[in-house]
């Protein structure tokens, strides 16, 4: 058993559909401890910092402009190989290839508001983690 923690950002589509409730639940179902949680907006900055993995690529703007154009909840949870089990729980990043029963699958309605974001690697979540908390 791998303890781990990981960062799982709710965007603002999720916000503005009521969904941070249900979809924080989930991961207090599956076992997850919820060791921090913030209502936070994403200045342009922070969030070009946040997507800074993708600037090269064609949708970097779009990603920015999505994830600071409204609130967004944060939080790190700590569980059971938590990483792989929470981008399991997620699904695929476009809403329209993830399996019912993830959260994308669920309430995802494309690929830029596809409801959250969750680290991909520990180190993903140590940098990340970092932009919003101010530490890892």
């Amino acid at each position: 058993m791998v303890i781990q923690k990981t960062l799982v950002v709710i965007k603002p589509d999720g916000i503005r559909r009521n969904l941070v409730g249900k979809i924080v639940t989930r991961f207090e179902e599956k076992g997850f401890q919820l060791l921090e949680l913030r209502l936070q907006l994403f200045s342009e900055e922070k969030a070009k910092e946040f997507y800074d993995v993708h600037r090269e690529k064609t949708f970097f703007h779009e990603l920015v402009s999505f994830i600071s154009s409204d609130k967004t909840v944060a939080c790190i949870l700590e569980g059971n190989d938590a990483i792989n089990v929470v981008r399991k729980m997620i699904g695929q990043t476009k809403s329209f290839e993830a399996l019912p029963g993830t959260i994308r699958g669920d309430y995802g309605l494309g690929v830029t508001d596809n409801i959250i974001h969750a680290s991909d690697s520990h180190e993903s979540f140590l940098k990340e983690s970092k932009i919003i908390f101010g530490r890892s």
